[in-house]
């Protein structure tokens, strides 16, 4: 299937698990679990768990018979979620008022690049309070500040001249000491953060010029006007545009990308 007939054939969902999961994600998700110590025994709860590569990655560690469960407020999320991996959990609901029980509760809460789009911030990390057990462990990622990824600017500024201003949400909550006040300010203890940088790769530039191309633009007031598919064909617009920072940044034919994250650890 050509780049052209993938955007026409399938949704933004569908595209971002198949393309962006595996080389952007991942890893940033891989890094998360391996700070917060997933141990034997432990139960697992991802918020804002989107199509699930945190829960699964949890799965894949602690085993078939651990409990791990993935809350996200997007249905289309959950679909694929549920496709890639039925056993888990998904269960539909908003992190300020997650879908748990009084008489649940779990070992360990990950919430990775969730928390960041989440309108009443104080609210959900409340909740991620309630729903740990005593001495539950938190871990929570949400990316560093644009002015710490230049290469992210260029890109974002070329679908710029299509749409006007962007306000990039992905990144609107990189502070590591808000974050860390937050967790704090919820009752949480011991609370640390760190930051994580990882260059990411991919085999096509292009391909995720458009992809990121085709995200930002939702988040300008013009892009959410569009339809999906308008904002596809503008992304293909946009993507053609960023052929001289794709090639900048490419390195024996691998598109590199310098990202960070803050990852914060606290306890119940």
């Amino acid at each position: 299937m050509s780049e052209a007939q993938l955007f026409v054939a399938t949704t933004f969902t569908e595209m971002y698990e198949r393309l962006l999961v595996a080389p952007l994600f991942r890893p940033f998700a891989e890094q998360l679990l391996a700070r917060v110590a997933l141990r034997d025994g432990d139960s697992v709860i991802d918020v804002a768990c989107g199509t699930g590569i945190v829960a699964r990655l949890a799965r894949e560690r602690l085993g078939a018979g651990t409990r791990v469960v993935g809350v996200d407020v997007a249905p289309a999320m959950l679909a694929v979620a549920q496709r890639v991996d039925s056993s888990i959990d998904w269960r539909e609901g908003n992190a300020m008022s997650l879908p748990v029980g009084a008489a649940e509760s779990f070992t360990v809460l990950t919430c990775h690049q969730g928390l960041q789009f989440i309108p009443d911030k104080p609210a959900a990390v409340r909740e991620m309070q309630r729903v740990l057990a005593p001495g539950g462990r938190a871990a929570i990622a949400t990316w560093r500040p644009l002015d710490d990824l230049p290469q992210v600017v260029e890109l974002n500024a070329v679908a710029e001249r299509h749409v006007g201003r962007i306000a990039d949400s992905r990144h609107s909550f990189g502070d590591a000491n808000a974050l860390k006040a937050l967790l704090t300010g919820a009752g949480f203890s011991d609370v640390t953060v760190d930051t994580h940088a990882h260059d990411v790769q991919f085999a096509d530039g292009t391909l995720f010029a458009r992809l990121n191309a085709m995200a930002v633009i939702g988040m300008s007031e013009k892009g959410r006007a569009m339809s999906e598919a308008e904002r596809g064909e503008l992304a293909g617009q946009v993507a053609a545009e960023s052929q001289d920072l794709i090639a900048r940044g490419t390195t024996n034919g691998m598109f590199q990308l310098p990202l960070a994250t803050n990852i914060a650890i606290g306890r119940a």
